[in-house]
């Protein structure tokens, strides 16, 4: 199974990407925000997700591990496929889902293509309240991040989980803790998980 690539990106077209690894040329179908990203002729690491069919081996890219397994997470609901879960991902960065988790805002999610109000509602019902997913190696860090990720999304990601997760073990509940930092982060959207953390206990406080 390949889960990452790193090399000459070769080829970029509408929906794929072709990353050349030691002559080895791999086509990878990726959305178009990943793509405006790439230039061939340049070095370029893709995180990817492998699907094997009877007939088909599928290559998925994405930034970041933590987008990748989002696009798995995405597939645990009833009716989201590869392609309705890319266009997800294509649209909203990590953090942005998290918060429509969060907030149950079915409508951040129907910014994707092709994702309608009842899918994007299926979407909010299934998965809100649970723990965000896993990457490869154990759980998303801010300083796990590539230095290549774009820095307007996926450092407040890492740094929203990290805060949950802290407000997780001291003893909230998860639905209780996604909420307050995802309204924390709205008001500051570059906080680090420190301010996160003690933004979300103010929201999390008795008025």
């Amino acid at each position: 199974m390949i889960g990452r690539l790193r090399g000459e990106i070769a080829t970029v077209g509408t929906d794929s990407v072709m990353i050349d690894v030691n002559g080895v040329g791999y086509v990878a179908l990726a959305g178009s925000r990943l793509l405006a990203k790439l230039t061939p002729g340049k070095e370029a690491t893709l995180h990817i997700e492998t699907r094997v069919t009877e007939s088909s081996i599928t290559l998925f890219a994405f930034e970041s591990d933590e987008a990748r397994a989002w696009f798995v997470r995405l597939q645990d609901v009833p009716g989201v496929a590869g392609k309705s879960a890319m266009a997800i991902m294509d649209a909203l960065a990590p953090s942005e889902l998290m918060d429509a988790l969060a907030l149950g805002d079915a409508a951040i999610v129907t910014r994707a293509k092709g994702v309608g109000k009842k899918l994007a509602e299926r979407i909010i019902g299934e998965l809100s309240g649970k723990p965000p997913p896993m990457g490869r190696f154990g759980a998303f860090r801010t300083s796990d991040l590539q230095p290549s990720a774009s820095a307007d999304a996926l450092p407040a990601s890492g740094a929203r989980s990290e805060a949950v997760s802290a407000l997780v073990n001291l003893g909230y509940g998860q639905s209780d803790a996604a909420r307050a930092v995802a309204a924390a982060a709205r008001e500051a959207p570059d906080a680090d998980t420190s301010a996160l953390i003690r933004a979300g206990l103010k929201e999390l406080s008795p008025s």
